[in-house]
Protein backbone atom coordinates (compact mmCIF):
# COMPACT_ATOMS: atom_id res chain seq x y z
CA UNK A 1 0.00 0.00 0.00
CA UNK A 2 1.43 3.15 -0.83
CA UNK A 3 2.10 5.27 1.88
CA UNK A 4 -0.18 8.34 0.99
CA UNK A 5 -3.15 5.75 1.25
CA UNK A 6 -1.82 4.96 4.60
CA UNK A 7 -1.91 9.22 5.92
CA UNK A 8 -5.26 9.44 3.92
CA UNK A 9 -6.76 6.77 6.23
CA UNK A 10 -5.15 7.55 9.57
CA UNK A 11 -6.38 11.56 8.86
CA UNK A 12 -9.77 10.60 8.36
CA UNK A 13 -10.42 8.11 10.13
CA UNK A 14 -9.43 10.65 13.07
CA UNK A 15 -11.26 13.32 11.69
CA UNK A 16 -15.08 12.39 12.37
CA UNK A 17 -13.44 12.23 15.84
CA UNK A 18 -11.51 15.25 16.35
CA UNK A 19 -14.24 17.80 14.96
CA UNK A 20 -16.72 16.10 17.44
CA UNK A 21 -14.37 15.92 20.74
CA UNK A 22 -14.50 19.85 19.74
CA UNK A 23 -18.03 20.07 19.73
CA UNK A 24 -18.55 18.26 23.05
CA UNK A 25 -15.57 19.87 24.86
CA UNK A 26 -17.42 23.35 24.11
CA UNK A 27 -20.12 21.94 26.23
CA UNK A 28 -17.98 21.70 29.39
CA UNK A 29 -18.11 24.86 31.31
CA UNK A 30 -15.07 23.96 33.48
CA UNK A 31 -12.55 22.32 30.99
CA UNK A 32 -11.14 19.32 31.68
CA UNK A 33 -6.99 18.67 31.51
CA UNK A 34 -5.73 18.37 28.05
CA UNK A 35 -3.80 15.19 29.16
CA UNK A 36 -6.59 13.40 30.98
CA UNK A 37 -9.33 13.98 27.48
CA UNK A 38 -5.80 12.61 25.46
CA UNK A 39 -5.71 9.58 27.78
CA UNK A 40 -9.22 8.38 27.93
CA UNK A 41 -9.19 9.10 24.21
CA UNK A 42 -5.78 6.54 23.29
CA UNK A 43 -7.21 4.22 26.40
CA UNK A 44 -10.95 4.17 24.04
CA UNK A 45 -9.01 3.31 21.21
CA UNK A 46 -6.72 1.05 23.04
CA UNK A 47 -10.03 -1.31 23.99
CA UNK A 48 -10.90 -1.40 20.31
CA UNK A 49 -8.45 -4.17 19.36
CA UNK A 50 -8.78 -6.74 21.94
CA UNK A 51 -13.23 -5.92 21.76
CA UNK A 52 -12.44 -6.48 17.90
CA UNK A 53 -11.08 -9.88 18.80
CA UNK A 54 -13.38 -10.91 21.12
CA UNK A 55 -15.92 -10.03 18.65
CA UNK A 56 -14.41 -12.19 16.41
CA UNK A 57 -14.55 -14.98 18.69
CA UNK A 58 -17.89 -14.54 19.67
CA UNK A 59 -19.06 -14.96 16.41
CA UNK A 60 -17.42 -17.60 14.89
CA UNK A 61 -18.40 -19.46 18.09
CA UNK A 62 -21.57 -18.81 17.08
CA UNK A 63 -21.62 -20.46 13.83
CA UNK A 64 -19.27 -23.67 15.29
CA UNK A 65 -22.03 -24.06 17.56
CA UNK A 66 -24.96 -24.19 14.95
CA UNK A 67 -22.76 -25.94 12.26
CA UNK A 68 -22.29 -28.66 15.36
CA UNK A 69 -25.55 -28.88 15.62
CA UNK A 70 -25.53 -27.68 19.42
CA UNK A 71 -27.51 -24.73 19.14
CA UNK A 72 -30.07 -24.27 16.21
CA UNK A 73 -31.32 -20.62 15.53
CA UNK A 74 -32.93 -18.68 12.49
CA UNK A 75 -31.25 -16.66 10.88
CA UNK A 76 -33.16 -13.27 12.96
CA UNK A 77 -31.77 -15.24 16.20
CA UNK A 78 -28.21 -15.38 15.06
CA UNK A 79 -28.51 -11.56 13.73
CA UNK A 80 -30.27 -10.66 17.02
CA UNK A 81 -27.27 -12.33 18.86
CA UNK A 82 -24.91 -10.71 17.15
CA UNK A 83 -25.73 -6.91 16.36
CA UNK A 84 -27.15 -6.62 19.97
CA UNK A 85 -25.20 -8.46 22.60
CA UNK A 86 -21.84 -9.62 20.53
CA UNK A 87 -21.35 -6.47 18.61
CA UNK A 88 -23.39 -3.31 20.42
CA UNK A 89 -22.54 -4.90 24.24
CA UNK A 90 -19.04 -5.42 24.21
CA UNK A 91 -18.41 -2.33 22.73
CA UNK A 92 -20.83 -0.34 25.06
CA UNK A 93 -19.26 -2.06 28.60
CA UNK A 94 -16.04 -1.53 27.56
CA UNK A 95 -15.89 2.33 26.97
CA UNK A 96 -17.84 1.86 30.57
CA UNK A 97 -14.64 0.35 32.05
CA UNK A 98 -12.59 2.36 30.34
CA UNK A 99 -14.01 5.63 31.70
CA UNK A 100 -14.20 3.82 35.30
CA UNK A 101 -10.36 2.61 34.91
CA UNK A 102 -8.56 5.41 33.60
CA UNK A 103 -10.80 8.73 35.18
CA UNK A 104 -13.28 7.74 37.59
CA UNK A 105 -10.93 8.03 40.52
CA UNK A 106 -8.96 10.86 39.52
CA UNK A 107 -9.25 14.12 41.16
CA UNK A 108 -9.69 16.00 37.86
CA UNK A 109 -13.39 14.21 38.18
CA UNK A 110 -15.04 16.96 40.02
CA UNK A 111 -18.46 17.52 38.33
CA UNK A 112 -21.19 15.47 37.35
CA UNK A 113 -21.01 16.50 33.80
CA UNK A 114 -17.34 15.17 34.09
CA UNK A 115 -18.92 11.56 33.57
CA UNK A 116 -20.59 12.19 30.32
CA UNK A 117 -17.71 13.68 29.03
CA UNK A 118 -15.51 10.68 29.54
CA UNK A 119 -17.60 8.44 28.16
CA UNK A 120 -17.91 10.80 25.17
CA UNK A 121 -14.10 11.09 24.85
CA UNK A 122 -13.97 7.09 25.27
CA UNK A 123 -16.55 6.74 22.30
CA UNK A 124 -14.42 8.93 19.94
CA UNK A 125 -11.08 6.84 20.95
CA UNK A 126 -12.56 3.85 20.28
CA UNK A 127 -14.78 5.08 17.07
CA UNK A 128 -11.43 7.05 15.65
CA UNK A 129 -9.54 3.50 15.35
CA UNK A 130 -12.53 1.87 13.98
CA UNK A 131 -12.92 3.89 11.38
CA UNK A 132 -9.41 3.68 10.44
CA UNK A 133 -9.70 0.19 10.26
CA UNK A 134 -12.88 0.33 8.21
CA UNK A 135 -11.23 2.57 6.13
CA UNK A 136 -8.69 -0.12 4.90
CA UNK A 137 -10.00 -1.94 2.78
CA UNK A 138 -8.22 -3.20 -0.57
CA UNK A 139 -8.40 -0.80 -3.13
CA UNK A 140 -6.70 -1.84 -6.59
CA UNK A 141 -6.30 0.01 -9.74
CA UNK A 142 -7.33 3.57 -8.92
CA UNK A 143 -6.51 6.42 -9.36
CA UNK A 144 -5.42 9.19 -6.23
CA UNK A 145 -8.53 11.28 -6.89
CA UNK A 146 -10.98 8.21 -6.71
CA UNK A 147 -9.23 7.19 -3.54
CA UNK A 148 -9.55 10.24 -2.05
CA UNK A 149 -13.41 10.76 -3.02
CA UNK A 150 -14.17 7.13 -1.53
CA UNK A 151 -11.98 7.77 1.76
CA UNK A 152 -14.11 11.25 2.41
CA UNK A 153 -17.29 9.83 1.45
CA UNK A 154 -17.00 7.23 4.00
CA UNK A 155 -15.77 9.26 6.79
CA UNK A 156 -18.25 11.54 6.00
CA UNK A 157 -20.39 8.95 6.21
CA UNK A 158 -19.62 8.08 9.38
CA UNK A 159 -18.90 11.08 10.89
CA UNK A 160 -22.64 11.65 10.75
CA UNK A 161 -23.51 8.14 11.49
CA UNK A 162 -21.33 5.61 13.64
CA UNK A 163 -19.61 7.83 14.63
CA UNK A 164 -21.81 10.16 16.50
CA UNK A 165 -23.85 6.91 17.61
CA UNK A 166 -21.12 5.81 19.70
CA UNK A 167 -20.88 9.26 21.55
CA UNK A 168 -24.39 9.50 21.85
CA UNK A 169 -25.02 5.74 23.34
CA UNK A 170 -21.99 6.64 25.32
CA UNK A 171 -23.36 9.80 26.70
CA UNK A 172 -26.46 8.21 27.08
CA UNK A 173 -24.76 5.50 29.61
CA UNK A 174 -22.83 8.50 31.59
CA UNK A 175 -26.09 9.73 31.71
CA UNK A 176 -27.37 7.22 33.77
CA UNK A 177 -24.57 7.07 35.75
CA UNK A 178 -24.64 10.23 36.73
CA UNK A 179 -28.12 9.60 38.15
CA UNK A 180 -27.03 6.36 39.93
CA UNK A 181 -24.80 9.23 42.37
CA UNK A 182 -27.95 10.73 43.45
CA UNK A 183 -29.55 7.54 44.28
CA UNK A 184 -29.42 4.94 46.39
CA UNK A 185 -30.05 2.28 43.17
CA UNK A 186 -26.65 3.05 41.55
CA UNK A 187 -26.38 -0.02 40.18
CA UNK A 188 -29.50 0.23 38.22
CA UNK A 189 -29.40 2.61 37.20
CA UNK A 190 -26.01 2.17 35.25
CA UNK A 191 -27.08 -1.33 34.40
CA UNK A 192 -30.20 0.57 32.79
CA UNK A 193 -27.83 2.88 30.72
CA UNK A 194 -25.96 0.05 29.31
CA UNK A 195 -28.86 -1.45 28.22
CA UNK A 196 -30.34 0.63 26.84
CA UNK A 197 -27.54 2.19 24.73
CA UNK A 198 -26.56 -1.48 23.31
CA UNK A 199 -30.74 -1.80 22.58
CA UNK A 200 -30.87 0.97 20.67
CA UNK A 201 -26.81 0.73 19.13
CA UNK A 202 -27.84 -2.75 18.04
CA UNK A 203 -30.92 -1.64 16.69
CA UNK A 204 -28.83 1.05 14.57
CA UNK A 205 -26.97 -1.28 13.65
CA UNK A 206 -28.90 -4.17 12.54
CA UNK A 207 -31.52 -2.00 10.85
CA UNK A 208 -28.67 -1.24 8.29
CA UNK A 209 -28.01 -4.39 7.31
CA UNK A 210 -31.16 -6.10 7.63
CA UNK A 211 -34.08 -3.35 5.84
CA UNK A 212 -34.80 -2.58 2.66
CA UNK A 213 -35.79 0.82 0.87
CA UNK A 214 -35.95 3.80 3.10
CA UNK A 215 -36.46 2.09 5.86
CA UNK A 216 -32.15 1.51 5.82
CA UNK A 217 -32.41 5.45 6.18
CA UNK A 218 -35.38 6.25 8.27
CA UNK A 219 -34.59 3.96 11.38
CA UNK A 220 -30.89 4.53 11.58
CA UNK A 221 -31.90 8.78 11.34
CA UNK A 222 -34.64 8.64 13.73
CA UNK A 223 -32.58 6.39 16.45
CA UNK A 224 -29.51 8.97 15.45
CA UNK A 225 -32.14 12.42 16.21
CA UNK A 226 -34.29 10.57 18.76
CA UNK A 227 -30.67 10.44 20.62
CA UNK A 228 -28.86 13.56 20.10
CA UNK A 229 -32.15 15.47 21.11
CA UNK A 230 -32.61 13.49 24.42
CA UNK A 231 -28.66 13.99 24.95
CA UNK A 232 -28.82 17.86 24.44
CA UNK A 233 -31.85 17.96 27.09
CA UNK A 234 -29.43 15.51 29.31
CA UNK A 235 -26.49 17.69 28.99
CA UNK A 236 -28.55 20.94 30.36
CA UNK A 237 -30.30 18.77 33.07
CA UNK A 238 -26.81 17.29 34.12
CA UNK A 239 -25.13 20.86 34.41
CA UNK A 240 -27.63 21.68 37.26
CA UNK A 241 -26.57 19.09 39.50
CA UNK A 242 -24.49 19.80 42.17
CA UNK A 243 -21.78 17.82 44.27
CA UNK A 244 -18.44 15.97 43.76
CA UNK A 245 -19.06 12.97 41.74
CA UNK A 246 -17.84 9.77 43.76
CA UNK A 247 -18.53 6.07 43.79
Amino acid sequence: MEYYRLLLFIFFGILPSLIWLSYYLAKDLHPEPKRMIIKVFLYGAAVTIPVYFLQVGLIGLLDQLQDMNIISYSVIVFDVLKWFFIIAFTEEVSRYWVVKYAALNNSELDEPLDIMLYMVVAALGFAALENILYLFSPIYNQSFEQVLSQTVTISFIRFIGATFLHTLCSALIGYFWVKSLFDHKRKFFIIIGVLLASLLHGLYDLSIIALRGPFTLLVPGFIIVGLALFMIYDFDEVKKFKGICKL
